[in-house]
Parts: C-alpha cells; sequence; structure tokens
C-alpha cells in the first residue's frame, strides 16, 4: 500500500505540472475589428494605430530576466476580412545594426523584432514573423514548444522605417497564410525584440533567460473582439519553369540541355488543415550542404531544406531522436527523380494533428533504383496542457525489385511516442518504441528509448537511454548504427556575477556509453567544460575529455588515406580544447574552436578551426571558414597507418542589393574529397513568395583547378493565390 500511495502522489504531481495554468495568463492583449484596410509603409499614420490597444513595458531577457526592459518597445495590432495588422515602434538613440537585408536572418547578429502566434493556444504550435531594422524579413513555423523553422515561406506584406530616435514595422499577416480554427477567440501572442548595442533583449510576456522568446509556452493571450473571419476560398498555385544544362568532363560526357517545368499546389482542406501536391518538383535553387570534414565512422545528418517537405514538417521529420529518426524526408529524392506527390497536414482540432504523404519516385537505371512509392501516415494526440502522444506508419514499397539485386519489395515501420512537456517548458521529455517490417524479417527489429531534460535558471541536465536492435531498419529514416544500447548524460550549473565584465561562468559534465547485446562497453566518451559568459556577449568554452573506442568494423581513422584499423580493436585517449565567440554587435565577428590530444592506434590529433566575417551594413557580408587537421600515428606502427593533414576552406559572399535581390556565392575547398565547390546564386523576390532564380555551380579537382562538372539553371517561380 505504501508503494502504491508513492505511485499516485508522483502521477498526481506529474498530472499537477502537466495541467498547470498558462504560465502568462495575465499577459493579454485586446485585438479589434477595423473597417479599413492599412497601407503598409512603415509611416503608422493611419487612425487604426491611433486608436489600438498599446503593448509595452517589456520584460528585458538577456542580459538578466530581473527587470524591466531599459529600451522602448510599443506594439499595437489589428485586423479586418483579410489580414491581421500588427506595428511596432522601436526606440533608440543609437544606430541600427544589421547583418544584411537577406530573409531569415540570424537573430543573434540583428536589431529586429520578432512576434508569435500560437493560432490554438496550444503552446506547442505557431507562426513567428518579424524583421530585422534594415527591413529584411523573417518567417517561421514553430514546433515543439518553440523552435522555428525558418525555411518555411509563405506570402504576407511588411515596411520598416528609420528614424533619428526610433526604427518602426508595419506589416500585414493574410488570414490565408495562417493555419487557425475559425471560432477560437484567444490565440497565444509575445513579442520579442533584440538590440545589439545594447546587448539587450526583452519581451513583451516576460521569458526566463535560458529560454528561447520563441518558447510558445510564455505566450501571453490575444483576446479577439470576434472569432476570426474565415479565409474564404485558400488554393494557391505555384509553377515554375526552368531552363539550363550540365557537362560533365571527367569522363568526358556532351553537354546536357534542360528544359523543364514542373506546379505545386496549396490547397486549405480548412482553416486548419492544409494539402500540398506537387508534379514534377524541381529543387536546383536549394543552397548547397556546407561541407565538413568527415572523421566520423557513420553517416553524416544534413537538414531538409526542400520547400515541398516543410509545412508541418515536424510531424515527420521529428519522429525519434536526433540520431534515431525513423523518418527522414532527404532518403525520398536522392536515387531517383520525384515525379509527383502529395500531402495532407495540420489540425482536425484543437487536440488533434494530421499527417498523410504519399510520393512517388520514378524508375532510373543509372543509380540501379527501381521506380518506388513512398507512404507516411502520423497522427498527433495532445494529452494535458503541452504533451502529445504521436504515432506512425511508413511504406516504402519498390515496384519491379526483382530486376534490381539485393532490393527488397518492401520496407515498413511503425511506432508511437509519449513527449510530455511541462506549463513552463522547464521538463521535457521523450519515450518510444519503433518497429520495422522487411520481406526476411530477423527477429529483434524494434528500437525503444526515454528521455528527460530538465532546465531552470541555474540548473539544466538531461539523461537519456537508446536500445536499437540489430535488425531494426528504417529505410526511409537516418539511423547511423544499430545493435546497441546507449546512456547518454550531461549537466550545467551556472553561476551567476556582480561583475561588470563576466555574466555567468559554468562548469559542465557529459558523456555517453554504447554497449553491445552482452552489457560490454564498446564505446564511451566524458568530457568536463567550462563556460564563460561575459556581457558584451563573447563566449569561452574550455574542456577536458576522455574517449574509448572498440572497433565493430574496419575503419580508416583519416578518411583520406584509405589504410584501416582491423575491427576489433581497441582504442583510448584523452584530449581538450577551447571554444570562442566573439560579441555580434562588432562588424567584424570571429571565432575559434582548438582540439589537440590523442587519437587512434596511439596517434594524435590536431584540429584548428576559425570563423570571421565582416559586414558591410546592410547590403551584404564576406565571410570565411576554415578548419585544419593534423592526424600524426607512431612511425612504428604495425598496421602501416600514415600521417595525413587537410584542409577545409569556405568563402562566402552575400550581397543583398536590397531586401527583395540576394547574390551569394559560395566557394568550397575540401582538401579530404579532393574537391572545390563554386556555388553561385542570384534570387530576385519580384512577388511575394515568387521568384526568379540563376544558379551556376562548378566542381574542380584541387590540383590545376581541372573542371569535373559545371551546371546552370534559370528558374522562374510564381505564387498566384485563387
Amino acid at each position: 500500500m505504501k508503494k502504491l500511495s508513492t505511485a499516485a502522489l508522483f502521477f498526481c504531481c506529474l498530472s499537477t505540472v502537466l495541467h498547470a495554468q498558462k504560465k502568462n495568463e495575465s499577459y493579454r492583449y485586446p485585438i479589434r475589428r477595423v473597417a479599413s484596410p492599412v497601407a503598409i509603409n512603415g509611416e503608422l499614420d493611419e487612425e487604426t494605430w491611433k486608436t489600438a490597444a498599446v503593448a509595452t513595458d517589456f520584460f528585458m531577457v538577456l542580459p538578466m530576466d530581473t527587470s524591466r526592459a531599459e529600451l522602448r518597445t510599443e506594439v499595437r495590432m489589428a485586423y479586418d476580412d483579410r489580414f491581421i495588422y500588427i506595428s511596432a515602434v522601436n526606440f533608440q538613440s543609437h544606430p541600427v545594426r544589421v547583418e544584411s537585408l537577406r530573409r531569415d536572418w540570424n537573430f543573434g547578429k540583428n536589431d529586429n523584432f520578432i512576434f508569435f502566434m500560437d493560432p490554438f493556444d496550444d503552446q506547442t504550435n505557431g507562426f513567428t514573423f518579424g524583421a530585422n531594422a534594415a527591413g529584411a524579413e523573417w518567417d517561421g513555423q514553430q514546433y515543439e514548444g518553440g523552435t522555428a523553422d525558418l525555411n518555411w515561406e509563405n506570402r504576407w506584406y511588411s515596411a520598416v522605417k528609420r528614424y533619428a530616435d526610433r526604427w518602426t514595422f508595419e506589416a500585414a499577416i493574410p488570414f490565408k497564410t495562417l493555419r487557425y480554427k475559425k471560432d477560437i477567440t484567444r490565440w497565444g501572442i509575445n513579442f520579442s525584440r533584440n538590440d545589439l548595442t545594447t546587448t539587450e533583449k526583452s519581451s513583451w510576456a516576460p521569458v526566463p533567460r535560458q529560454m528561447p522568446t520563441a518558447s510558445l509556452a510564455y505566450t501571453g493571450v490575444l483576446e479577439w473582439d470576434l472569432p476570426p473571419p474565415r479565409a474564404g476560398r485558400n488554393i494557391s498555385l505555384i509553377p515554375y519553369l526552368l531552363g539550363g544544362g550540365a557537362k560533365d568532363y571527367r569522363p568526358a560526357k556532351s553537354s546536357d540541355g534542360r528544359a523543364d517545368a514542373g506546379l505545386d499546389v496549396k490547397v486549405a482542406v480548412t482553416s486548419s488543415l492544409n494539402l500540398d501536391a506537387t508534379v514534377n518538383p524541381d529543387f536546383s535553387q536549394v543552397e548547397v550542404d556546407r561541407q565538413v570534414t568527415n572523421l566520423d565512422r557513420f553517416e553524416l545528418f544534413f537538414p531538409e531544406r526542400r520547400q515541398f517537405f516543410l509545412e508541418n514538417s515536424d510531424l515527420f521529420n521529428n519522429l525519434g531522436l536526433s540520431n534515431l529518426r525513423p523518418f527522414f524526408s532527404r532518403r525520398i529524392g536522392l536515387a531517383a527523380p520525384i515525379r509527383g506527390g502529395a500531402r495532407l497536414s495540420g489540425r482536425l482540432d484543437k487536440n488533434w494533428r494530421i499527417g498523410v504523404m504519399d510520393i512517388q519516385t520514378g524508375e532510373t537505371d543509372e543509380s540501379d533504383a527501381p521506380a518506388q512509392n513512398f507512404g507516411v501516415l502520423t497522427f498527433q494526440r495532445r494529452v494535458f496542457s503541452r504533451s502529445n502522444i504521436t504515432g506512425f506508419f511508413i511504406n516504402k514499397q519498390s515496384f519491379d525489385s526483382e530486376r534490381y539485386a539485393g532490393q527488397p519489395a518492401f520496407n515498413r515501420n511503425a511506432g508511437i511516442e509519449y513527449n510530455p512537456a511541462s506549463k513552463n517548458d522547464v521538463w521535457r521529455g521523450k519515450f518510444l518504441i519503433f518497429k520495422s517490417f522487411d520481406p526476411n524479417g530477423e527477429g529483434d527489429d524494434y528500437a525503444a528509448a526515454a528521455n528527460l531534460r530538465y532546465n531552470n535558471r541555474k540548473l539544466s541536465w538531461e539523461l537519456r537511454q537508446e536500445y536499437v536492435g540489430e535488425h531494426y531498419n528504417p529505410e526511409v529514416g537516418y539511423l547511423p548504427r544499430r545493435g546497441y544500447h546507449k546512456t547518454t548524460y550531461n549537466a550545467t550549473f551556472n553561476f551567476f556575477t556582480k561583475s561588470k565584465l563576466l555574466l555567468t561562468h559554468s562548469p559542465g559534465i557529459g558523456g555517453f556509453t554504447y554497449m553491445d547485446a552482452f552489457g560490454n562497453s564498446i564505446e564511451n566518451g566524458n568530457a568536463f567544460s567550462y563556460t564563460m559568459n561575459f556581457r558584451s556577449r563573447d563566449v569561452f568554452v574550455a574542456w577536458v575529455g576522455n574517449d574509448y573506442v572498440k572497433l565493430s568494423n574496419e575503419f580508416d581513422p583519416t578518411n583520406y588515406t584509405g589504410i584501416k584499423l582491423p575491427s576489433g580493436t581497441h582504442h583510448t585517449w584523452n584530449s581538450w580544447g577551447t571554444n570562442f565567440t566573439s560579441r555580434p554587435q562588432s562588424l567584424f565577428t570571429y571565432g575559434w574552436e582548438t582540439r589537440y590530444g590523442g587519437y587512434y592506434a596511439d596517434g594524435t590529433r590536431l584540429r584548428l578551426a576559425v570563423n570571421a566575417a565582416y559586414r558591410v551594413q546592410p547590403y551584404g557580408s564576406l565571410a570565411l571558414a576554415a578548419e585544419y587537421n593534423d592526424i600524426q600515428f607512431p612511425s612504428d606502427n604495425t598496421i602501416g597507418l600514415r600521417n595525413a593533414a587537410f584542409w577545409l576552406v569556405s568563402p562566402r559572399l552575400d550581397v543583398t542589393f536590397t531586401n527583395k535581390i540576394y547574390f551569394t556565392a559560395f566557394l568550397q575547398y575540401n582538401e579530404q574529397t579532393d574537391n572545390v565547390n563554386l556555388n553561385t546564386r542570384f534570387q530576385w523576390r519580384y512577388a511575394p513568395a515568387s521568384d526568379l532564380y540563376i544558379v551556376y555551380t562548378d566542381n574542380y579537382l584541387p590540383e590545376g583547378f581541372a573542371v569535373k562538372n559545371r551546371a546552370f539553371v534559370l528558374k522562374l517561380t510564381y505564387w498566384w493565390s485563387l
């Protein structure tokens, strides 16, 4: 009985934490309907702004969260049949500081005003919009309580105007751009401002300094005088036309000209449920991945950037954990072109979300891949206040697979996960179990994990347990390794000072252990770190660590020479390093990372990485990232391992002629892969969410800059709302 009473008390406390009243319930903003539309020019001289309620007296979030903001900000909102209107007056007596005029800028490197809307007031999913002080726009979808996906884009309108003592922001957000339920008269809302000169970040509804101002757990309440109007017919056609060519020089091939067309369609089935369809999609304008030095034994992860996969992407790509993902959309369209597909995603009501995706790829002899169909079904049920239960089923079906050696007819994956989150976002977790299905199932084909995180102003810690079976096989997912038990832990404590230079200093520990089926450790790492956060926003970190690896497969520790260590060998080493990031308010910013210590086979590894950028505000920046690795092995090693040293150098030029016209030139020299890549991209946003792209790409051999291949694409897209 005593044990039952203890368990009942625990679940009662847990339920109280998860059901607690909304943290900032008392912060309310009344939004009122207006009869005439607002001209979006940044001047704020309409009668609408003279009569609207004012949200002001912001709270400081950084550098400290114990007082009101020193800089004054005034926010007003209104709406009519078509738009939500918002204006912000950002008072300051010093010149503004911005990175450039490019969209979706780095929050920490710009004077900016952004706001967060939670139409269902569930403190989990929402939208964010805003601009920096030069007028460059910011927009994104929010998920997992406030994480913003800035790759999402849609139609809206904004303007910024600068004065001697302030800068103003004015915007109109179409109801057709948002996803909401027409009969809900209270939304979550918060406003955030960042000022580099004073190093002050502030928000209207108070947010603890350890949380991002994007955290939907800390939104106030947007009170509507009437239910928001219906968005009406909401159908968008987004056709594209494309022309270009490509040529391979090694081996030499004839030029391959290209002319193509395709279509994306967005249909609001309801005001909160969206259907995306695509025919013959093209993603040639998507920015190239940043190359990295690869000294890992397993596949690297690169995020999804293709627009078609981004609306409500958390329903699909956020399943699982960072290295245990049952679905990874970049698996689709890599081996063969996408012919067409459709996605239905969004809310059925306040408690239920659904995602359905079906995509068909074509057959290609070059990649030895059959035509395949990818089907995904996910559902999410809200429980308590900010927690949810998510289930999924994924099917990859290959057609005529018997013609392709080693290609199974299907691969399927199903699972369920519980994602608890407290009302104040201090507690967060994930508990999951997944199972895969193959034509020749061999057992031990499931994965299970539990993760719990605690994060308050002084103390943060996280504990995670994972089990992945030897035959768990999510072919449409991301799983670098299988057949293991893993324990991960980390903890950090913040000491606050009264120093004029130092804000906090924070010791931290972290580590992980992989174990085999018999409970034996096959890999572990442990580290101790010390972080110093300065009031100027400089950050310095020093760390020491210890690593142990028992190789389960042959491995070239340089990923360069081709000489491999045998499986079953044991390797232990110690290492240390430092990191530094300079204050973001300077026109010239820089940082470094160092690492020195032991390595595989009693070797040593030195890693030096630097980054630097200079901005000519607001017209662009010149940046340079460089990394050098020097790996040395004992001269008497019995395997014949050879020393290796290689560079990765990445200069980048960003020019923003206006907040609608951009040019980027990105060069990447990777000595490890013996390649030089040049990618240039010109973008003209001639209408909302409508673009002209000109993209040129070259790949060279570093020696003599002999051309491997090159490609040129001109692409025109237009967003046509019906």
